[in-house]
């Protein structure tokens, strides 16, 4: 296979919503490049895309999927998405790599929630968008209200270059604007018919045409002016000005296909290999110090790793993008993020299941390469004198969480290691082992998300796992001010164990005074700062420890031990077990033993002195509210709202644009266990949400008395 150069190279990510059509558009742009000789379909599990069992078994997309062509001289690699927002973090992964999105439309159904969520990540990172609507063969599909609903949401930098003559079953020619040509195909689809436009579509083409150039000058001043004196372009400039476009992100062409027939992909591919950028003319990556780093095959080698796949027969295949520099089949490369070493044996140029053998790839190319030791998927490899690193792609908080555990425990570590080597596929299947919760925690982005992973690991795997619900984080603190005090005292033979603390609790904030006098049962009690401890704990929050004891009634050596004996409290809250936090404890008396006194014995009296003060310092239960986000149609804005609010949410705010809605609320985690699946019931799949942990707020009376007796009587079931 020829090696490219970086302005020979460009890198396209195929986006949309399910079953917009991505993994048929993959294999007609293969079959058209000459790198299959036959297409694949879906339904006989046979497609280039999509090869993974689970992919099979659900008849859509679970990863992405790299694949190139060779087209008129240059590199075209492309990466296939999931359409499914519970897979987004390969859509991100993939948009990130890439220079050019192609953001495909159901012709049928126009753009969808999924269409939405991928142009907003275009946003984020600046892409280019090519607008593609298929399926025009489906009796439903209606082209014109696509372009429409596409102008009202983004405006009029959406520009047609084609549009169809006759949509549904009959659908077999087009007509394009910037060529001025008229399109048709035979049933079989493939090359097409090229003719001159037929009169009576002569003035619609002549408009469209107009307004393509103009949208085209608007990008560059030169043609702007040459615009100005002809009132037209050359075929060239008119593509110039459109790939100026396409990098300011000041247009949005639209292209139309019937992928499944084959009908319009030869063009679009010809589109995509003359106008599009090349890798080297958009903008550098920067790396973790800031540097904008460009691909210069001269520069030094830098390979960022994005994608790791598990292959049967095969292990570990790692895919990556040249970011700087060269890499040679046979070159030892340093992991700059663990400091291994590694030799890159053999490297191919990617091809779905299926990899090309390659001796050289260049700045901007991305490859696979197997068998690494030590890569990991966001490592970055370089070459001899470079410390470069990259981190560049950012994934979503996770939005679906339950607790994951093997049917038979024997199979536990078994599991764990399965779903590490998963994560690395997928690096939204976050696992956690909760000490807190007690739990092995496994999140992701969905209900789907989470159930793909379940199908693998008993399908591919052999683990029989079950998810039970998240137990959730609470928080204990109290309300206001309580003394307490307690001797421990043990005399069994030999040196006893004597140790007494008094101390006063209260609730702590940030930037409070130090304390000075108390009063309980008429009785005051005078503070002389001795010592202080300020502890940020690590599971938010503060602990402040006051030493204000007078008189040596207490050693200072036993001021650790009292604390590690608070700490231990801390860790587990007497209302129903959880962290304790925003306390400040005030030892101000005591007592020791000359003889029997220890730090055992001080940590006990602490303990228990602290436990008693805490329950009568009116305490109260603190549970996580999380900012949750929800775009949905506006039609079922009532729906979603009435829903939130029945999950004891708070609307923070809306906004309303182009038949979608955005809401804002404050909701409790344990409100959102089951949100995924019932937003998606409730607006038929149409809605996404995203939702980030905000802060800890008082838990409602009632609901605290019931979490105190669930806490009570599992307490009781295990003594």
């Amino acid at each position: 296979m020829k090696v490219y150069q970086s302005n020979q190279i460009k890198n396209i990510a195929i986006l949309g919503n399910d079953g917009s059509g991505k993994t048929t558009l993959t294999e007609s742009l293969l079959f058209e490049a000459g790198v299959i000789s036959r297409r694949g379909r879906i339904t006989q599990k046979n497609t280039v895309s999509d090869y993974f069992p689970v992919e099979q078994e659900y008849g859509y997309s679970v990863f992405s999927t790299v694949f190139h062509t060779e087209w008129n001289n240059k590199k075209l690699n492309f990466i296939d998405c999931p359409g499914s927002d519970d897979f987004i973090g390969a859509a991100m992964t993939a948009l990130t790599v890439t220079d050019t999105a192609v953001l495909l439309i159901n012709g049928s159904a126009g753009p969808e929630v999924g269409t939405q969520n991928h142009f907003r990540y275009t946003e984020q990172l600046n892409k280019p968008v090519i607008f593609l609507i298929n399926q025009l063969d489906h009796e439903k599909c209606d082209y014109n209200n696509c372009v429409e609903q596409l102008r009202e949401l983004y405006g009029s930098k959406v520009v047609q270059v084609q549009y169809p003559l006759n949509e549904g079953p009959n659908f077999n020619s087009l007509i394009d604007v910037l060529l001025m040509k008229k399109y048709s195909w035979k049933p079989e689809g493939g090359a097409p018919i090229i003719e001159d436009i037929p009169a009576e579509e002569l003035d619609k083409a002549k408009e469209l045409h107009k307004a393509l150039i103009e949208a085209a000058a608007e990008n560059d001043e030169g043609l702007m002016e040459k615009f100005f004196e002809d009132e037209n372009l050359s075929e060239d400039e008119c593509r110039e000005g459109i790939r100026k476009g396409l990098i300011s992100r000041g247009m949005y062409p639209v292209f139309c296909v019937c992928a499944v027939k084959d009908m319009g992909v030869r063009r679009l591919m010809e589109f995509l290999g003359n106008v599009v950028p090349f890798v080297d003319e958009m903008e550098a990556v920067k790396n973790t110090k800031g540097e904008a780093i460009k691909p210069d095959t001269n520069g030094p080698t830098a390979l960022y790793f994005f994608k790791t796949a598990n292959e049967p027969h095969i292990g570990g295949v790692q895919y990556f993008k040249v970011i700087s520099g060269k890499v040679r089949e046979g070159d030892d490369l340093t992991n700059s993020d663990r400091g291994s070493k590694e030799r890159l044996a053999q490297l191919f140029a990617c091809a779905g299941a299926n990899r090309i053998k390659v001796e050289e790839l260049n700045a901007g190319d991305i490859g696979c390469t197997t068998k690494l030791k030590d890569v990991r998927t966001g490592n970055t490899l370089v070459g001899k004198d470079c410390d470069w690193k990259f981190n560049i792609v950012h994934f979503p908080e996770p939005k679906f969480i339950r607790s994951l555990k093997a049917e038979n425990e024997a199979d536990t570590e078994k599991m764990i290691a399965a779903v590490q080597k998963m994560s690395q596929e997928d690096p939204t299947w976050i696992l956690e082992q909760s000490k807190e919760l007690r739990q092995t925690l496994i999140k992701g982005q969905g209900e789907f998300h989470l159930r793909t992973l379940k199908w693998r690991m008993e399908n591919n795997e052999n683990i029989k796992i079950k998810f039970e619900d998240q137990k959730i984080p609470y928080r204990e603190t109290i309300t206001k001010a309580a003394r307490a005090d307690y001797r421990h005292k043990k005399q069994s033979g030999g040196a006893g164990q004597f140790g007494e603390v008094h101390l006063i609790v209260e609730p702590y904030t940030e930037g409070m005074p130090d304390p000075t006098v108390y009063k309980f049962n008429g009785q005051e009690y005078k503070i002389s700062l001795k010592g202080k401890e300020e502890i940020d704990l690590e599971w938010g929050g503060k602990l402040v420890f006051i030493n204000s004891v007078v008189g040596g009634a207490i050693d200072t050596r036993f001021m650790p031990a009292i604390l590690k004996g608070i700490m231990g409290r801390m860790e587990q809250g007497p209302l129903t077990g959880s962290y304790a936090r925003d306390v400040r404890v005030i030892v101000y008396d005591g007592k020791m033993h000359p003889v029997d006194s220890n730090e055992l014995s001080f940590m006990l009296a602490g303990r228990n002195a602290f436990s008693e003060a805490f329950k009568n310092a009116g305490p109260k239960l603190l549970e996580p509210i999380y900012d949750v986000e929800v775009l949905t149609p506006s039609d079922k804005m009532g729906d979603v709202m009435s829903d939130l609010q029945g999950r004891r949410g708070i609307i923070m705010g809306s906004e309303s644009a182009n038949g979608y809605d955005k809401l804002s609320a404050k909701i409790p985690l344990k409100e959102l266990s089951t949100y995924s699946t019932s937003l998606s019931s409730i607006t038929g799949g149409r809605a996404s949400f995203s939702m980030k942990f905000s802060n800890y707020e008082l838990v409602p009376t009632d609901i605290q008395q019931q979490l105190m007796k669930e806490f009570e009587s599992q307490n009781k079931d295990e003594e």
